[in-house]
């Protein structure tokens, strides 16, 4: 039997969730969108910005260069007191996505533009012991 305390909870949480939901509908139709990648020229460089470990409280910062020729290094700054740490690897554009194969995981980056038409990346890895981590970029300037 559902009581009226359970019902007012379940109101609750139906209209957070709306709430949220119409929040990101707004945020996308603000916001440029996504940018399906065709060349890889169109995210080579340098690309700086955060890693947000699932696994662990602290972001920390990460340097991206991508290269012509479909190759990258990476280096991060996890904490101060670990040092830096250095990988390299491949990217592959399929389906307007990056692939990236590295010495440590792979990942599948996306490329969005915000609504003043700057360019963002966002990459979802896994890596080799299966932590998995997010990275959000902005080209190097």
């Amino acid at each position: 039997m559902v009581m009226g305390t359970d019902l007012r909870s379940l109101a609750t949480v139906l209209t957070a969730l709306l709430v949220g939901v119409a929040a990101t509908l707004v945020g996308c139709a603000t916001s440029g969108g996504p940018v399906a990648v065709s060349d890889i020229k169109t995210v080579t460089g340098t690309w700086q910005g955060i890693v947000y470990p699932y696994s662990e409280l602290d972001p920390y910062r990460v340097t991206l260069t991508i290269r012509d020729d479909g190759t990258y290094d990476v280096v991060s700054a996890a904490r101060q007191s670990l040092g830096t740490s250095r990988g390299k690897g491949t990217v592959e554009i399929r389906d307007g996505r990056l692939i990236m194969e590295g010495e440590r995981g792979r990942g599948v980056g996306r490329v969005l533009k915000d609504r003043d038409g700057n360019l963002m990346m966002i990459v979802d890895a896994t890596l080799s012991d299966n932590s998995t981590l997010s990275v959000h970029l902005s080209p190097s300037k």
